[in-house]
Parts: structure tokens; C-alpha cells; sequence
């Protein structure tokens, strides 16, 4: 078994996203409240999205592509956060873990937003 961070990066928003994913991952696995696969897939969509997209980004055939791969990973953490507080409101997940989820989410939508702005004004 590897130990954490064994595949950290040193690029904080790969290394947060995916963190984030596998956070995502855990959770849609621990789920078992009835009725809750069409959200569970949502989530699940979404959430681990979010880190492709900025993987993506990495290998971005140009200046405009990557900021549009950074744009998409936004608009899919921004869903996210919308299905974790709908999981929380119809009780499909606990309080600490809509917390850890969605503070990390928050996190990685600052530095999107962030990065975004520093591309785009790269781009002119």
C-alpha cells in the first residue's frame, strides 16, 4: 500500500483535485441510502470531473485550451457543490463529511478562478 501523497505532483490544484476525487470516490461508495443512485451518479460524474478537467488542462494544445479545460473543471465543481449540499439536505450524507467535501471543493473553485484570470490575461 502506498502511503499519501505518493502520487502528489507538486501543482497544487492537480494534487487538491485530486484529493478531491478520491474524496468523491469514497463517498458515492458509502452511500446506501435508498433511492439515491440518480444523485449518486451525478455526484459521482461531476465530482471526479473536475480533476480531469485540470489534468487535462496540463497537456493543452493551446493557451485558449487550456483556459476553456479550467473553465469546464469550474462549471464542474460549482454542480458539485450543488449535489454534496442536496446529499446533505435529504440526508444521504453526514454533516463532516459534506464539510471536508465541500471545503475542499471550495478550495479548488478558488484556485480555478484564480488560475483562470492569470490565463486569461495571459491570453491579450
Amino acid at each position: 500500500m502506498l502511503e499519501k501523497g505518493a502520487f502528489m505532483s507538486g501543482n497544487k490544484l492537480l494534487d487538491l483535485s485530486f484529493e478531491f476525487a478520491v474524496a468523491i470516490v469514497h463517498l458515492v461508495d458509502s452511500v446506501t441510502a435508498p433511492k439515491s443512485s440518480y444523485m449518486i451518479n451525478q455526484l459521482a460524474r461531476a465530482g471526479t470531473s473536475v480533476g480531469a478537467n485540470i489534468h487535462e488542462a496540463q497537456y493543452a494544445q493551446s493557451k485558449k485550451d487550456f483556459v476553456a479545460k479550467l473553465e469546464i473543471a469550474l462549471k464542474e465543481s460549482n454542480e458539485t457543490s450543488y449535489w454534496l449540499k442536496l446529499m446533505y439536505e435529504t440526508k444521504r450524507i453526514d454533516l463532516t463529511t459534506y464539510r471536508y467535501t465541500e471545503k475542499l471543493c471550495g478550495n479548488i473553485r478558488r484556485l480555478l478562478i484564480a488560475s483562470c484570470k492569470t490565463a486569461k490575461g495571459n491570453l491579450q
